[in-house]
C-alpha cells in the first residue's frame, strides 16, 4: 500500500468512526427526548384533575342573608338565568326557612344577591298566612326560576316551628317582580322539601320535586321513619305573559324515608339532579344514607318506587342538596358534616369529599349547616348557604 493509500484508509476510516460516534450521539439525544417527552406525558396526566372539586382553591363569604325582617336559616339557592323584572342574569336567589324568632317552616323571604355590585336586596316577602297555602308559609328548599322569568317556590310550613303544626304547603309563583300570581296545591303535594330538578323549554317547563310530609307527625320521643316520601313530576304550560298551569301530575318515586326531627324540621330525599341526557335522575336519600336513580323520569307514567341505588355511605353522611357539575359528576352536600361529596354517575363511585364548612361549633364540623347548592352561571364553581351563620358562600 502507497502512502497515499494509507492516508485515504486512514480517513476513510476516520469518516467512519465519526459517522459511527454521531450516530450513537444521535440515538443518545433521541432517547433522551423520548424519555423526557414520556416524563412530560407522565406528569401532564398525573397533573390532570380527576373530578371537579379539586379544581376548586378559595371559600368566599359573600354577604349575610338576613333581610330587614329578621329571616333565618337560607335554605335554597337558584341562579337565575335570565334577565327579568328586578332580577337580572346570574344574580343569586336565597330563601329563608326560618323566621326571626328562629322558629323552623316561618321563614317567608327570598334575597337576591347581585354578584356585579355585591349587595343584596329583599326579592320577595310572602304573607306568612297565604291562605291559597295550606298551612301557610315557610319557604324550603323547593325553588326555582325558570327562562320566562317566573319563579316557583315552595312551602313546608308549621305554626309553631315544629313538625306538630305542619301543614301540607304548597307551590307559590311569584312574577319578577316579587309578587304572588297564583299558588298550586294538590292530593300530591305534601311539604316540597328538596331542591328541584328542572326541564326549561320556555314555553313549557318539567319540575321534580320531593315531597316529605305523607304520613309525618310531631318529633316527640323517637318519632317513626315513614316510607311514603314521593318524587313528583309536573308538566307545566306557560302561555305568554301568565303565570305557569299545571298541565299533568305525575308521581314518578315513592316509598323514600322521611321523618319528623327537633333539630332540623324533617329528614327526608332532597336532593334531585338530571342526567345530561334527561335519561336518569338522581335522587338524595337522607334516610337511606345512599344516592338512588330513576330511570326514564321524563316520559314514564308510573312510579319506579325507590328506583335503583347508585351509591350508598362511604363519604355519605345524610346526603341533601345535590347539583351535577361541568364534568357530569354528582355533587352532594352532607348534613352530618360540613363536606361536599364528588361521584361519579356512571359507576357510583365516591371519588372524594371536600370540606367547605369547618365551623368548629358544631360537631362535627359543619354538622346540619349546609343545604342549597347551585353551580355559577360560568360553571367554575359553586354557590352554597351555611345556615349557622345565614351566609352566601362561593366555591371556586
Amino acid at each position: 500500500m502507497t502512502a497515499k493509500q494509507v492516508v485515504s484508509a486512514n480517513t476513510n476510516t476516520g469518516k467512519a468512526g465519526r459517522s459511527r460516534e454521531l450516530a450513537r450521539h444521535l440515538r443518545g439525544k433521541a432517547a433522551c427526548v423520548a424519555g423526557m417527552l414520556a416524563l412530560l406525558v407522565t406528569c401532564s396526566a398525573q397533573a390532570e384533575p380527576q373530578g371537579f372539586l379539586e379544581t376548586l382553591h378559595h371559600n368566599t363569604t359573600l354577604i349575610n342573608t338576613v333581610p330587614d325582617n329578621g329571616d333565618q336559616n337560607p335554605y335554597a339557592i337558584v341562579v337565575a338565568p335570565v334577565s327579568a323584572g328586578v332580577v337580572k342574569q346570574g344574580d343569586v336567589l336565597v330563601d329563608n326557612f326560618n323566621n326571626a324568632a328562629n322558629l323552623q317552616g316561618t321563614g317567608s323571604t327570598i334575597v337576591d344577591y347581585h354578584p356585579d355590585t355585591k349587595q343584596m336586596t329583599l326579592f320577595a316577602k310572602i304573607p306568612r298566612d297565604l291562605k291559597e297555602c295550606p298551612g301557610g308559609v315557610g319557604l324550603s328548599t323547593a325553588m326555582t326560576m325558570l327562562k320566562s322569568g317566573w319563579v316557583i317556590v315552595g312551602s313546608t310550613p308549621s305554626n309553631d316551628g315544629t313538625t306538630g303544626t305542619k301543614g301540607a304547603g304548597c307551590l307559590i309563583v311569584l312574577d319578577s317582580q316579587g309578587k304572588i300570581t297564583s299558588t298550586i296545591s294538590s292530593p300530591n303535594i305534601n311539604d316540597p322539601w328538596g331542591n328541584m330538578a328542572v326541564v326549561d323549554n320556555g314555553t313549557s317547563a318539567t319540575l321534580f320535586i320531593s315531597m316529605a310530609g305523607f304520613g309525618v307527625g310531631g318529633a316527640d320521643g323517637d318519632p317513626p321513619v315513614f316510607k311514603q316520601a314521593t318524587v313528583l313530576r309536573l308538566d307545566l304550560d306557560i302561555p305568554q305573559g301568565k303565570p305557569p298551569v299545571v298541565k299533568k301530575e305525575t308521581i314518578v318515586g315513592s316509598g323514600f324515608g322521611a321523618q319528623a326531627d327537633k333539630g332540623v324540621f324533617l329528614v327526608g330525599p332532597t336532593g334531585l339532579a338530571l342526567s345530561a341526557d334527561q335519561k336518569v335522575l338522581y335522587v338524595s336519600d337522607a334516610i337511606g344514607n345512599r344516592v338512588n336513580v330513576i330511570d326514564e323520569p321524563i316520559t314514564r307514567d308510573t312510579s319506579a318506587g325507590v328506583g335503583r341505588q347508585l351509591t350508598a355511605d362511604g363519604l355519605l353522611h345524610r346526603p341533601l342538596a345535590m347539583v351535577t357539575a361541568p364534568n357530569g359528576h354528582l355533587l352532594v352536600t352532607n348534613a352530618l358534616n360540613g363536606q361536599v361529596v364528588e361521584i361519579i354517575p356512571e359507576s357510583g363511585k365516591q371519588l372524594y369529599a371536600r370540606w367547605i364548612d369547618t365551623d368548629k361549633a358544631q360537631t362535627p364540623p359543619g354538622n346540619g349547616d349546609l343545604f342549597g347548592i347551585a353551580m355559577t352561571p360560568e360553571g367554575d364553581g359553586f354557590y352554597y348557604v351555611q345556615d349557622d351563620v345565614n351566609t352566601l358562600v362561593l366555591a371556586k
